[in-house]
């Protein structure tokens, strides 16, 4: 007589399988997630993948298609000229202009408001809102300011007999005069970010400092900058690319001028893909102010590595 032994199919638990029940999790996720994954492939990654191949071709807007391949020679003919260069210099000292005082008063004002007793919202509001406005109303803000001869600024330096430049007529004082009206126009972005590492940190650390005799200049320097420097290290670099990208104040103020004084390199690009119609070489140029986002993103990375390995 032979017995047969059942054998029992072992569960999902035993088998190192995931539970049924589990499988499905994620649908949910990647409902919500599809309609920003499609319109961010349709408008951001085949944008710029499109704009990488048409970086090789001839490419121009009054003619159809991809035209001629061109290879590396609108990159080749980009690295030669004397106008790219020089707009990608007038973008680097642009933000050579714009990021350490950004960077300082920000910190500062907020510092200032965090320490205020009375009407902190007020120096919040005054601090955040020229940043809302768009960038049409800031420059005509400021061109009215500027304007010889009418302009609130020169208005008020003959009234201590200062001679007040061609604030945007003048090579020498248009990017200047630039520089001013973005740190008026963006602080406020920056003073955010400050304000709200200030108030993670935490005032135990004041008050044990100030037990020890420490002054006000004293715990800034000890507590506060270095409790800052994530946040230092991230406004630094928003700061960076955002000046990198200077585009709507100086075409609309300016428009690149006076004699190309104030041209930025996507002006640059601007001026060869929509008024020459070299859509093929203002892409590779595009492509080039790409890599040198990328390598400040780099160093951002590295930096934030090597403050996480400190810590």
């Amino acid at each position: 007589m032979t017995t047969e032994t059942a054998v029992r199919p072992p569960d999902a638990a035993e088998s190192g399988a995931p539970p049924e029940r589990h499988r499905w999790t994620g649908l949910p996720a990647l409902g919500f997630l599809a309609p920003f994954m499609i319109l961010y492939l349709a408008f951001i990654i085949g944008p710029t993948l499109y704009g990488l191949v048409m970086s090789f071709f001839d490419t121009s807007l009054v003619k159809p298609g991809l035209s001629g391949f061109a290879g590396f020679g609108n990159y080749t003919e980009a690295l030669q000229s004397s106008d790219f260069w020089s707009s990608l210099w007038h973008t680097l000292w642009f933000t050579i202009l714009t990021t350490p005082p950004l960077i300082i008063l920000a910190f500062a004002f907020a510092l200032l408001a965090d320490r205020a007793r009375y009407g902190r919202w007020f120096f919040r509001l005054a601090f955040f809102a020229p940043f809302i406005l768009p960038s049409a109303v800031v420059a005509l803000i400021w061109i009215f300011l500027y304007t010889p001869g009418l302009g609130l600024i020169e208005t008020a330096l003959a009234k201590v007999s200062i001679t007040s430049p061609n604030w945007l007529g003048d090579p020498v004082w248009a990017m200047p005069s630039l520089a001013m009206t973005t740190i008026w126009w963006t602080l406020g972005f920056n003073f955010v970010l400050y304000l709200a590492g200030l108030q993670e940190i935490p005032r135990e650390l004041y008050e044990a400092s100030s037990i020890d005799g420490a002054s006000v200049w004293q715990q800034i320097r000890k507590i506060t900058i270095p409790m800052l420097g994530r946040t230092t290290t991230l406004v630094a670099v928003l700061q960076v690319i955002a000046s990198l990208k200077v585009f709507d104040q100086m075409y609309i103020m300016t428009s690149g001028g006076p004699n190309f004084a104030t041209r930025s390199i996507l002006e640059y690009v601007y001026d060869q893909g929509f008024t020459n119609f070299r859509v093929g070489y203002a892409a590779a140029v595009s492509m080039l102010f790409f890599l040198v986002v990328l390598a400040v993103s780099a160093v951002w990375f590295a930096l934030v590595r090597r403050q996480e390995k400190e810590v």
